[in-house]
């Protein structure tokens, strides 16, 4: 169908394809349009149904959406907005320029301002900033009939009605009731008798991350929002979450790699974009891993006297390196997931240096074995590289673990403390931990 659609599309047989779209799902609509110039893009968006485009139009890139926007009337516009769910149009006000936004609010309806003004009031990354106020709220004192009702006349406008929220005559949350308890059951029936207690629930201030968490604890689809006086304001649905933790591992993903987090997919960021991210961490640790190179100078006599020394540093740093970042990796992520706080930080350090001793010794018999019949050195030579290979392994599982967590504690991301960070610190260390095992042991 995509390939019959695309042939469409060149022939410019727009009456036909808008036969073919509107049996297409939204998100497959939206998939297609991305891959379109400007002039196609608005072409085959104009063909769309009002309800349909308004649907469509969420799951474009904010590029699209605002080339869409600056190309439909005042009122083409305002009737997108208006069928929009209200935290997708709020995303999208938040990321257009100032004098588009007047120009769209002006055209929208009194509710759609209102709503849309209430959600970009909180903080980015809260749960009020991702949540919607379309929802159905029953009072407390209504029959099943009357909640029947409410549902028929508010259905086409809510995204998510599977979970109704009763509340009491002030708007505070007292519990919920499923749609499917509410089909089955008789219509004079009060609506108090079929209602649970909310075990979840988030307030407007609550961080988007904790909000992902709370979802997967309690394996639910929806969670009610509630303000400091515990009156609904709004509830958060799955799709959000799922996008929150795409865009929370990217965030550190790209962290971990020592980048500048990126809100743009990667082809829609250019060059320069692109350099601008990067450039500051590689600078950061360029210039921290000049360290490294003080520790060698210090120890040029030791290498002058042994010049077979010089050939084991870059498997040595290596190897350090690796075994920090893979008690980094892990810790990172027991972090982000919960797993694990800091008050468990000695649990963590005992563990790791356990792996670290088993590790350490594993990697430094094979060293010794290869180191002396295959490199033929000396067996103080041999040694020196193998004990170096132990004290290093313990040191970065140390530092690998630990840093993640106190950089937590003290209110950093612990994804700063990942790959690159933690390897420079390693090499420094592997470093002085070899020089001053090998003039000892060498009596230099």
């Amino acid at each position: 169908m995509i390939q019959n659609i695309e042939m469409l599309i060149e022939e410019k047989k727009y009456s036909e394809l808008k036969g073919e779209l509107i049996k297409l799902n939204e998100a497959d609509i939206a998939e297609i349009l991305e891959n379109l110039n400007e002039v196609e893009l608005i072409t085959i968006f104009r063909l769309l149904p009002k309800d349909l485009a308004a649907l469509v139009f969420s799951y474009l890139s904010i590029e699209n959406e605002q080339i869409i926007i600056k190309a439909l009337s005042d009122k083409e516009a305002a009737q997108i907005i208006d069928n929009m769910y209200r935290d997708d149009a709020a995303d999208l006000i938040d990321e257009m320029p100032s004098n588009v936004v007047k120009r769209l609010l002006s055209n929208t309806t009194k509710e759609t301002r209102r709503d849309i003004n209430n959600l970009l009031k909180y903080e980015d990354d809260s749960a009020g900033s991702i949540m919607t106020v379309e929802f159905i709220d029953l009072k407390e004192n209504y029959t099943i009939k009357d909640a029947l009702d409410r549902i028929k006349k508010d259905a086409n406008h809510i995204e998510n009605f599977d979970i109704c929220y009763v509340l009491d005559h002030t708007r505070k949350l007292l519990g919920y009731v499923k749609l499917k308890d509410i089909l089955i059951n008789d219509e004079n029936k009060p609506i108090k008798s079929l209602m649970k207690k909310v075990h979840a629930k988030v307030s407007t201030k609550t961080d988007q991350e904790i909000v992902a968490h709370k979802f997967k604890k309690y394996d639910i689809n929806l969670m009610p929002v509630v303000d400091s006086e515990n009156k609904l304001v709004g509830i958060i649905t799955i799709d959000d979450i799922v996008d929150i933790i795409d865009e929370e591992t990217t965030e550190d993903i790209e962290k971990m790699a020592a980048i500048t987090p990126n809100d743009k997919p990667y082809n829609k960021t250019g060059v320069f974009q692109t350099y601008i991210k990067r450039i500051p961490w590689l600078l950061l640790l360029m210039i921290s891993a000049t360290f490294t190179g003080k520790i060698i100078q210090n120890y040029e006599k030791a290498l002058a006297s042994y010049v077979v020394l010089t050939s084991f540093i870059p498997m040595l740093m290596d190897t350090g390196g690796n075994a920090g970042s893979q008690a980094s990796v892990t810790i990172i992520r027991s972090l982000s997931l919960n797993e694990i706080k800091f008050k468990d930080i000695f649990k963590v350090i005992f563990k790791e240096i356990r792996v670290a001793i088993l590790i350490g010794i594993t990697l430094a018999v094979a060293n010794f074995f290869k180191l002396m019949i295959i490199d033929g050195v000396s067996i103080t030579i041999a040694l020196i590289v193998c004990l170096t290979l132990i004290i290093t392994v313990l040191c970065a599982k140390i530092v690998g673990s630990t840093l993640p967590m106190i950089a937590k504690k003290i209110g950093f991301d612990p994804a700063v403390m990942a790959s690159p960070f933690i390897t420079t610190i390693v090499d420094a260390i592997s470093l002085i931990i070899y020089f001053t095992i090998a003039t000892n042991l060498l009596s230099l």
